[in-house]
């Protein structure tokens, strides 16, 4: 089993940073992708980014390209979503996930752990 645990949410004016910080822990060696998703009230969860075990391959949803970027440190298990000129729009719940894929996708049926979520909230 694989636990991860999100932190670094919180509450920011528009046009603003933030950085998010998923850690995982338990049998961890079996994760290839990570990935983060998104959930606004009364919307459906999205895709926000994912990221290869070497992180040499990465995807971005369009609403976020070039506002946020997805790293990781595999000797600290730790998975890192920095997100930079924030909007309102970005507000929601976020969510980290792992998958033990090899090829990064944005499916979040077939991500395999998911962690509690963490609160962000752009105001404007």
């Amino acid at each position: 089993q694989v636990q991860l645990v999100e932190s670094g949410g919180g509450l920011v004016q528009a046009g603003g940073s933030l950085r998010l910080s998923c850690a995982a822990s338990g049998r961890s060696g079996s994760i290839y992708i990570m990935g983060w998703f998104r959930q606004a009230p009364g919307k459906e969860r999205e895709f926000v980014a994912a990221i290869s075990w070497s992180g040499g391959s990465t995807s971005y949803a369009g609403s976020v390209k070039g506002r946020f970027t997805i790293s990781r440190d595999n000797a600290k298990n730790t998975v890192y979503l920095q997100m930079n000129s924030l909007k309102p729009e970005d507000t929601a719940v976020y969510y980290c996930a792992a998958d033990r894929a090899i090829v990064v996708h944005t499916t979040a049926a077939t991500y395999d752990y998911w962690g509690q979520g963490t609160q962000v909230t752009v105001s404007s």
